[in-house]
């Protein structure tokens, strides 16, 4: 695929979140420049989906600075349209196939209907669920569902992706598929910051929480 037309970066300097008012994170500094991932590692309750919330401009940073930039523009929050966030909990409909599902988000990010059904395919592809195209998502187990989720990145085609543990519930091969993924839109210019217990290479950055 194509390098990203307008590559983005972040950079954080001691920045802080809080967490209903209590502080959960402090002092976290880091830079990203397009073509780079970071891991964010620690144990539950130590603030990883605070953080990717802060960054994906959800809640605002309680110390510290956070700059996305985009060309000559600096901004507190990801620009319009640059960013893909996977959360924890799924984001499909279960009385819809995996297709229409994924209809569904292209139609959101703004996809050309005569791109769609190619790129739908792609994305299936691309993370190994080709077969559950047809099939109703409440027939899928946890980790094929989490499967059409990531789909949803390839159909998006954004410079940022923020991804709240993506291997949850997903087997060997799928954990090797999301480094592949993120490998891939890092080799595009892209940037991605992903919470997860998976190690997903010596490519990754990593920071530690919690510590």
């Amino acid at each position: 695929m194509e390098p990203f037309a307008h590559p983005i970066s972040l950079e954080a300097t001691d920045v802080g979140c809080d967490r209903v008012g209590e502080p959960v994170v402090r002092g976290v500094s880091f830079k990203l420049r397009p073509g780079n991932a970071i891991q964010l590692f620690g144990p539950n309750g130590s603030g990883k989906s605070s953080l990717l919330s802060m960054f994906a401009g959800l809640i605002e940073p309680a110390e510290g600075d956070l700059a996305w930039q985009h060309e000559n523009e600096k901004s507190l929050k990801p620009l319009d349209g640059s960013l893909f966030f996977l959360g924890h909990e799924t984001s499909l409909k279960l009385a819809l196939t995996a297709e229409e599902n994924l209809k569904f988000w292209a139609d959101m990010y703004g996809v050309r209907k005569s791109l769609c059904e190619a790129k739908i395919r792609t994305a299936l592809a691309v993370v190994g669920a080709a077969e559950f195209s047809g099939v109703r998502t409440m027939r899928l187990s946890a980790g094929q569902r989490r499967r059409i989720d990531l789909a949803r990145a390839v159909i998006a085609d954004r410079p940022v992706w923020l991804m709240d543990e993506p291997a949850a519930a997903i087997d060997t091969d799928g954990v090797t598929v999301i480094s592949q993924m993120i490998g891939g839109h890092m080799k595009r210019g892209g940037i991605a910051i992903v919470a997860t217990h998976d190690d997903l290479g010596p490519n990754f950055h990593r920071l530690e929480l919690g510590r």
